[in-house]
């Protein structure tokens, strides 16, 4: 505290000023509640300290929002080298082995050609949602750049032109590009039915409590909510499986369709 005579500083338990000597006692209170007044103030933060917090949070914030970015982009550059590349590498393995080393019927090629994307774009599906329309277009990078590569192969040992010829050699392509993409179709959306079973049997617990409660006021109607939501559950699980099946069966007609017809 300071003197409100002569400004000198004096302690707390003084009731005299020792330079002045004046009589503190009338000042006492005030001084003391001006001392915790300049004490608060003093505590309380600058401009400058709020300030350069804000920078501070902001450094954190683009730092992480840099990370989240490179993370986003390691986790594509790994599904697409996993679920796209590795196929491709296999599809074309196979293409090889059965035309070049074994030369033996083209039937087993467009099974396997049939058989290997199905269960790459199951597993991905599984583990969580993903945006459709990226990996539609890997689908068709997938079954292109597999039917040219194949292409290329042959054009290698028996001095074929690796791009068809004529209308027919392009039908052909086009149907086989469609069966290796139909199988990667199925793929995905057996794993997107499996992946939202897996959501809905977490989310179950809490669904029945509220249907159990609801039922408790339409016990007397002939359509509960319970029975609604299990139709509704039905239609859900059946549908996805119904439309996997509808790709399955066309990746097996648009892949066996040239072979099986000759």
């Amino acid at each position: 505290m300071n003197c409100p005579y002569c400004l000198s500083e004096v302690s707390e338990e003084a009731h005299v000023c020792k330079t002045c000597s004046r009589d503190l006692y009338l000042f006492k209170p005030m001084m003391m509640k001006v001392a915790e007044l300049e004490a608060k103030l003093a505590a309380i933060p600058s401009t400058e300290a709020y300030e350069f917090r804000i920078a501070e949070l902001e450094h954190i914030l683009e730092e992480q929002n840099s990370k989240l970015a490179k993370r986003s982009m390691l986790s594509w550059a790994r599904d697409i080298a996993l679920y796209i590349l590795v196929p491709l590498c296999l599809l074309l393995l196979a293409h090889w082995l059965i035309t070049v080393v074994y030369d033996t019927k083209m039937i087993y090629l467009r099974l396997v050609s049939m058989v290997v994307p199905l269960p790459f774009a199951y597993y991905l599906f599984k583990s969580h949602s993903h945006k459709l329309l990226p990996w539609f277009i890997g689908v068709a990078f997938l079954a292109i750049a597999s039917v040219i590569g194949m292409s290329w192969i042959t054009s290698m040992v028996d001095r074929s032109p690796v791009w068809p010829q004529n209308l027919f050699e392009w039908k052909e392509v086009l149907e086989y590009s469609a069966s290796i993409a139909f199988s990667f179709l199925t793929g995905m959306f057996l794993g997107g039915v499996a992946y939202a079973s897996k959501k809905r049997i977490r989310r179950e617990g809490l669904v029945n409590s509220v249907l159990t409660l609801a039922s408790l006021n339409l016990k007397d109607g002939g359509a509960s909510i319970k029975n609604v939501h299990g139709l509704m559950k039905t239609l859900q699980e059946y549908g996805g499986t119904v439309v996997a099946l509808g790709t399955t069966a066309v990746s097996i007609y648009t892949g066996l369709k040239g072979i099986i017809g000759s």
